[in-house]
C-alpha cells in the first residue's frame, strides 16, 4: 500500500495522508488492545455526539503493523494559526475554549470514567514517591464524579480550522467521561510543557470565566494529571512534571 504524504511523526506512530484518508500507522508490536480501544473510543464519540470529528473508516494491518484509517480533514491546525498570527492570539484562545466547552457539554456513557483511568495509572506507577502517590489517590477519591465528555489531549494542534471557518476535532485516543476540571488541568499542563506559560495562564483564566468553574477546582486536579502523565515514563518530561505533583501547592 502506498502511504503517501507524512503529516505527523511520533515515537509510536507515523500519520500519513492518502486519497482523502488519514492513515495512523503504529510501530511493530504496539499493543493491539490499545489500538482497538482507540478506534472504539473514536467510533463511540462519532456515533454518540454531533461533534465534527473524522469518521472512522477501518482498522487494518499494513506490513505487520496496525493502522487506524479515518477520514482526512482538510484545514489548518489551530496551533499553526496561533504561531502565524500572534496578534490574534486572544481571538484564537477564545475559540479554543468555546470548542472545549462544546465537547464537555456532550455525554457518551460507554466511555471509561476518568477517575477509573487515573486510579489505575496511579496505582500502577513505579516512578512516583509512595507517600505522594497515596496523597494523590486520596485526593482523586475526593473529586466529584461527573459524566462530561473529556477529550484527554485537548490542545490547539488537535483543532483543524477548515477553509469555510468551521472546525473539526482530532485525536480521540485518550477520551474519557468525567470532570471538566480534569480535562482543563490537562490542557493547562500541555501548554506549560511546551514552555507557553503565559498562554497557559491566559487559558486557565479564560476557561474558568467561561465555564463558571472556580480556578482553584481546576488547580486541584493539576498534580493528579501531572502524575498520570509521569507514568508514561518520558524522560524529557519527568523533571518538569515532578514539580507539579507536590500537592501542597494546591491545598
Amino acid at each position: 500500500m502506498e502511504l503517501g504524504e507524512i503529516i505527523a511523526e511520533r515515537k509510536t506512530k507515523t500519520v500519513y495522508k492518502i486519497d482523502g484518508k488519514t492513515v495512523k500507522l503504529f510501530v511493530e508490536n504496539y499493543s493491539k488492545a490499545s489500538i482497538l480501544n482507540e478506534a472504539l473510543n473514536q467510533a463511540r464519540v462519532e456515533e454518540g455526539t454531533d461533534l465534527s470529528i473524522p469518521k472512522l473508516l477501518s482498522v487494518t494491518q499494513i506490513e505487520n503493523r496496525w493502522a487506524i484509517i479515518s477520514e482526512h480533514i482538510e484545514g489548518t491546525p489551530l496551533n499553526k494559526l496561533m504561531e502565524e498570527n500572534p496578534e490574534r492570539m486572544d481571538e484564537y484562545l477564545n475559540l479554543f475554549v468555546e470548542i472545549q466547552l462544546e465537547v464537555l457539554s456532550k455525554r457518551v456513557p460507554l466511555l471509561t470514567p476518568i477517575k477509573d483511568k487515573f486510579r489505575r495509572k496511579l496505582t500502577e506507577a513505579t516512578n512516583i514517591n509512595e507517600n505522594i502517590r497515596y496523597e494523590l489517590l486520596q485526593r482523586l477519591e475526593g473529586m466529584k464524579n461527573h459524566t462530561k465528555l473529556c477529550h484527554g489531549d485537548f490542545n490547539p494542534s488537535n483543532i483543524v480550522i477548515k477553509g469555510d471557518g468551521s472546525y473539526a476535532i482530532l485525536d480521540w485516543a485518550h477520551v474519557t467521561q468525567g470532570n471538566a476540571s480534569a480535562d482543563s488541568a490537562r490542557t493547562f499542563l500541555l501548554f506549560s510543557m511546551q514552555g507557553q506559560n503565559e498562554i497557559a495562564e491566559k487559558y486557565l483564566n479564560l476557561f474558568s470565566a467561561k465555564s463558571g468553574i472556580e480556578k482553584s477546582n481546576i488547580q486541584r486536579w493539576i498534580p493528579i494529571v501531572a502524575a498520570t502523565q509521569m507514568t508514561k515514563g518520558k524522560e524529557d518530561e519527568q523533571e518538569f512534571l515532578s514539580k507539579w505533583i507536590d500537592i501542597v501547592d494546591f491545598q
